[in-house]
């Protein structure tokens, strides 16, 4: 053996790990198609194979779009990669997400874990440790906090409301793309709420150093959900505590630097403002999330809930989940509603028929009666999900049963939210925006049953352990951007424009990228100054 080591050359031994390794590959894949306990799942021969299908399609951003054909062509349920079976009912959904199913997050999560942050709420996999962060950081989404936060979504909308007609003096303004907009107010929304001020990124000009995180976040979770899909995510995970995140800490894009230094500073001047704040009257502190965040303080032992460390694992998730999502989805109504004159026209009535001022719409009751703004919203965020994709669970001890059929510890299961919410057989006309199927009504035949169905494929929100804690504030901060907006706005589509339609698929359909997240351009809009008694 030690004769063939010194006679073979360098090149043979790259032939020879080359054969090796297309050996194991061919063997893996002959088993993955035919003795796998998955096997007898349909679903596209290369995906049943490996998991490389999948990965390309995460790593283009239409993975979402993939997964609806396959669905078309072998029914509602498929087998998406080798140990992954996805399912295209209500009842499977429920059999999944359920909040006592027998599953946990699948290491899809573990990948989202950042070096030098502690385990968030969305990498963390354990059960039990899961649930424990989830009641922390529910002390930051109350009926109290959210009322409170509600003042910081109203200061910021005023002043992005003056930005966006600042230069519509004889009539509409300037085209712009809604989502870059959208996306800078939702950043500085969360901003003033996780980190004591706002970043004032909405503002003109290009001195501002934080101009650019908006957009570091897009290439960070584009970044890390090719990452998370990959076929060889086990091994990456691996290596990770095994010199990779050195590794990964030296070649780590500038822009993830960027944005992991935006959040560590960032943390660190709100712990000095709430240690300050704590001497004063409560009457007279600045109650934004972070200070309920600060403030909460663990059951079992009574002190702090949160390390600092912690608080800046978290403060990471909030400034994504609370930002990129909620703007997607207000893209997502925008580009129906600007698309659709009579049902724009309907909105904006309702709107300026229930208020006296743009002063009256808050946060309460009144606003949220609005049955058709509703309807819009919940409309808008069928067809716009904030996670079009799948979000994993992993089968634990004991196997799970979905829709009556075993599956076994250790398999992969889950649900496109995209694709369900597109489901032909429950929404009829899935690709049209109609907000009328989420209200009963006798004279368009939409009964309860039908608006109940509707509701059990449209999941924006998840459900069970993994359901999103900022729902209420997410709603919230939805509602008030789009009255308050076209109460005080009228609101236009670019004439002839064409950005952010999805031309290969349905040009009247949002073009979405899913990064995990959902990431949009367009549509360019024009706003002008709503003229006083105007109600259309």
């Amino acid at each position: 053996m030690d004769v063939l080591n010194q006679n073979m050359s360098f090149p043979g031994w790259l032939l020879a790990t080359f054969v090796i390794s297309f050996l194991m590959f061919l063997a893996n894949s002959i088993y993955n198609l035919f003795f796998h306990p998955l096997a007898h799942i349909p679903g596209p021969f290369f995906a049943r194979m490996s998991g490389i299908p999948s990965w390309y399609h995460a790593h283009q951003g239409d993975r979402y779009i993939w997964l609806g054909k396959q669905f078309q062509k072998y029914g509602d349920k498929i087998r998406a990669e080798p140990n992954t079976v996805l399912f295209n009912t209500p009842e499977a959904y429920e059999d999944i997400y359920a909040p006592k199913s027998n599953v946990r997050r699948s290491r899809f999560y573990e990948a989202w874990q950042l070096n030098g942050f502690k385990p968030t709420t969305l990498s963390t996999t354990d059960v039990a440790e899961h649930a424990r962060k989830r009641k922390l950081l529910s002390h930051a989404f109350t009926e109290k906090s959210v009322r409170a936060a509600s003042d910081f979504v109203v200061q910021n909308l005023d002043r992005w409301h003056e930005l966006l007609i600042e230069d519509a003096s004889c009539g509409w303004s300037p085209a712009v793309d809604i989502s870059e907009k959208l996306d800078e107010l939702a950043f500085d929304i969360m901003g003033d709420l996780s980190f004591g001020k706002s970043f004032n990124v909405k503002e003109p000009g290009d001195n501002n150093p934080f101009k650019n995180i908006p957009h570091n976040i897009t290439d960070y979770s584009k970044l890390y959900n090719s990452v998370a899909r990959s076929p060889w995510l086990d091994q990456f995970l691996w290596l990770k505590p095994r010199g990779l995140d050195w590794l990964l800490s030296v070649l780590t894009p500038s822009y993830v630097r960027q944005y992991q230094q935006f959040v560590h500073d960032s943390v660190t001047e709100r712990i000095a403002l709430y240690e300050k704040q704590v001497e004063k009257p409560e009457s007279e502190r600045r109650r934004d999330m972070f200070y309920y965040m600060c403030d909460a303080r663990d059951p079992d032992t009574g002190l702090p809930a949160y390390e600092e460390d912690e608080l800046r694992g978290e403060a990471n998730l909030l400034i994504i989940a609370g930002s990129d999502t909620s703007a997607a989805s207000l893209s997502g109504i925008f580009f129906y509603l600007t698309g659709d004159s009579n049902r724009y026209e309907k909105l904006v009535r309702e709107i300026r028929s229930e208020f006296q001022s743009v002063d009256d719409i808050v946060y309460g009751p009144r606003l949220f009666s609005l049955e058709y703004l509703r309807a819009c919203i919940d409309e808008g965020m069928r067809l716009t999900p904030a996670a079009p994709g799948d979000l994993p669970r992993e089968v634990l001890t004991g196997g799970l049963k979905i829709q009556g059929e075993y599956y076994p510890k250790g398999t992969v299961v889950g649900t496109s939210n995209w694709v369900l919410s597109h489901k032909q057989d429950v929404y009829g006309d899935p690709d049209a925006f109609r907000p009328e199927r989420w209200i009963v009504d006798e004279t368009t035949g939409v009964t309860e049953e039908d608006v109940i169905r509707a509701q059990s494929c449209s999941r924006p929100f998840s459900r069970g352990p993994g359901r999103c804690l900022g729902q209420n504030f997410a709603i919230m901060k939805i509602t008030m951007i789009v009255a308050r907006t076209l109460y005080r706005l009228d609101v236009r589509r670019e004439p002839s424009t064409t950005l952010g339609t999805m031309e290969a698929y349905d040009r009247n359909h949002f073009q979405l990228f899913d990064g995990y997240i959902l990431f949009r351009h367009g549509p360019k809009v024009q706003f002008r100054k709503r003229q006083l008694g105007n109600h259309a």
